[in-house]
C-alpha cells in the first residue's frame, strides 16, 4: 500500500473533543476505533478535561483530550482514518467551530512540517488553545526528542489564566492498549 510503510513507525499527537450526546462515551469510541486500526496504536492518552467553547460560544461545554499513537501511516493518511471516524460517529460539519459528536485533530507527528491543502502541520493553532495544551502536557515525555515538550510549556506559560478548562477525568481511555497480548 502507497499510503505507509510499515517499518517506520512514527508518533503522532492527537486532539479529541466532543460536546454533543454523550462526551465521554464518544471520546471513548473514537480511541477505540483508532487502536483498532491495523496501522495505528494507541500509546497514551490524556486526562479528560472539561473547556468552555472557543470561538462560536453558543454550544455546550467540550469535553477534550489528547493522545499519543504509534503509526505507520503518512500524515495525510493517518488524517483520513481520523476524518472516517468522526463521521462513523456521527461528526456534522454545519457551523465553523460549532458544536460536534467528536472532532480529532493531528497536531503533531515527530516535529514534522506540512503544508498541504489537506493538512498543516504542526496543526496552526494547537499552541493557542488551553484545551490542547492542558491535554498535551499530561502525555508528551519529556525527553520527547522533536522539541514539542519545550514549545508546550512555553505556550502554557504564556497563557492567560486557565481559559476555562478543568480537569474532567485523570483516565480517558482503559482501552486495551496494543494489537499483542502480553
Amino acid at each position: 500500500m502507497s499510503n505507509h510503510s510499515p517499518s517506520e513507525q512514527s508518533e503522532a499527537y492527537i486532539a479529541l473533543g466532543a460536546n454533543l450526546g454523550d462526551r465521554e462515551k464518544s471520546l471513548k469510541e473514537a480511541l477505540t476505533l483508532l487502536n483498532a486500526h491495523e496501522d495505528i496504536e494507541v500509546l497514551r492518552c490524556s486526562g479528560v478535561y472539561e473547556t468552555e467553547p472557543v470561538g462560536y460560544l453558543d454550544q455546550p461545554n467540550f469535553l477534550n483530550m489528547a493522545a499519543a499513537l504509534r503509526t505507520s501511516l503518512l500524515p495525510e493518511a493517518l488524517l483520513t482514518v481520523m476524518l472516517g471516524i468522526e463521521d462513523q460517529l456521527g461528526r456534522v460539519r454545519e457551523i465553523q467551530n460549532g458544536p460536534r459528536t467528536v472532532d480529532l485533530d493531528l497536531l503533531w507527528m515527530y516535529g514534522q512540517t506540512i503544508e498541504t491543502p489537506l493538512l498543516t502541520l504542526p496543526h496552526p493553532r494547537m499552541l493557542e488553545r488551553a484545551f490542547v495544551l492542558f491535554p498535551l502536557r499530561d502525555i508528551v515525555p519529556q525527553d520527547e526528542p522533536s522539541g514539542l515538550i519545550e514549545r508546550v510549556t512555553d505556550a502554557l506559560g504564556k497563557l492567560d489564566g486557565r481559559e476555562g478548562i478543568k480537569l474532567w477525568t485523570t483516565s480517558g481511555w482503559e482501552g486495551g492498549f496494543g494489537h499483542s497480548a502480553s
